[in-house]
C-alpha cells in the first residue's frame, strides 16, 4: 500500500485477494500459492469463523442437497423452484439469492434457515475457516484483513451499526493474530450500492491503512487508498482474462 501511494509499484503490479474466509482458502488456495511462491490477502468475516455459515451458502447448499424435485417456497413469498437438474438447481440459487440479498441481516438468516428446513436439508457447518486456520495462514506469510463480522450491506446500516461491524471484525482478528490488522474489504463492495462515502470515513477513522472495493478497474498513486479497485479473474481462457485486464485498465483511465 505504501508503494501504491508513493507511485513506486513496478509495472503491471497485481495483488491476489480472497474474501469471506472460506475453509478452502486454507485447504486449497494456500498450498497452491506456496507452490508458486505467491502471497495473497485474505479478508475475513469474523462472525462465521469456527463453524458459522454465510446466508448465501445456506441457499447454495440447500439447492444442491435437497432431495425434493420441486422446492415450494410460496409460503415464504419466494416462489416455486424445480430441482430436477443441475441447471434448475443453479437457476434456483440465483433467483433466491437475488430475492434475499438486500434484506436485513436477521431476516436473511431466518428465512434461509426456514428454506433449508422446507427443503429437508441439514446445511454443513464446515464451510468457513477456523481461527486456527486463519492464524496458520498468517504464519505462512499471507496478509489477513477485516471484512466485517456478519457481512452486511453496510450502506443499509446506521453509521453506528456499520462502525460496530467494521470495528469488531478488526478487533477479533487482532486478538486471533496478536498483531495489528490494517486492511479492510467492503462486503459485496459496490460503491454507492453496497457501501457509502460515510462508510469509507468510518473505515478511515478506525485506523485502517487501506480498503478494497469491487469497483472494476486498476488503482494508481492518485486514487483513494480506501477505495482500491478489484475485479474477479473468473475467465476460463487466457485470452478472455487478458481482454478483461485491458478493459479494466481502459475503465480506470476513462474514470
Amino acid at each position: 500500500m505504501q508503494q501504491l501511494g508513493a507511485g513506486t509499484l513496478p509495472a503491471r503490479a497485481a495483488c491476489i485477494t480472497f474474501d469471506d474466509g472460506y475453509a478452502d482458502n486454507h485447504d486449497v488456495a494456500l498450498p497452491i500459492l506456496q507452490r508458486h511462491g505467491l502471497k495473497a490477502a485474505f479478508f475475513i468475516a469474523t462472525g462465521f469463523l469456527d463453524g458459522g455459515r454465510m446466508w448465501n451458502d445456506t441457499i447454495i447448499e440447500t439447492a444442491r442437497r435437497s432431495p425434493l424435485p420441486l422446492l415450494d417456497l410460496s409460503g415464504l413469498g419466494l416462489g416455486r423452484h424445480p430441482l430436477s437438474s443441475n441447471a434448475e438447481r443453479q437457476a434456483a440459487i440465483a433467483a433466491l439469492i437475488a430475492q434475499i440479498k438486500y434484506r436485513p441481516f436477521a431476516e436473511r438468516v431466518a428465512i434461509t434457515e426456514q428454506l433449508a428446513q422446507l427443503a429437508q436439508v441439514q446445511a454443513p457447518d464446515d464451510l468457513m475457516m477456523s481461527s486456527h486456520a486463519v492464524k496458520a495462514m498468517r504464519q505462512a506469510g499471507m496478509v489477513i484483513g477485516a471484512h466485517t463480522v456478519f457481512h452486511p450491506i453496510l450502506a443499509r446500516l446506521t453509521e453506528d451499526q456499520a462502525s460496530d461491524e467494521i470495528g469488531r471484525s478488526k478487533q477479533h482478528l487482532e486478538q486471533v493474530l496478536g498483531e495489528r490488522v490494517g486492511l479492510f474489504a467492503y462486503p459485496n463492495g459496490k460503491p454507492g450500492e453496497d457501501y457509502s462515502p460515510a462508510n469509507v470515513e468510518v473505515v478511515r477513522a478506525l485506523g485502517f491503512d487501506a480498503a478494497v472495493s469491487t469497483q472494476w478497474g486498476t488503482s494508481g498513486a492518485g486514487d483513494d487508498p480506501f477505495q482500491i479497485r478489484r475485479f474477479t479473474p473468473w475467465d476460463q481462457t487466457r485470452l478472455r482474462f487478458g481482454t478483461r485486464l485491458l478493459r479494466n485498465l481502459h475503465s480506470s483511465q476513462v474514470n
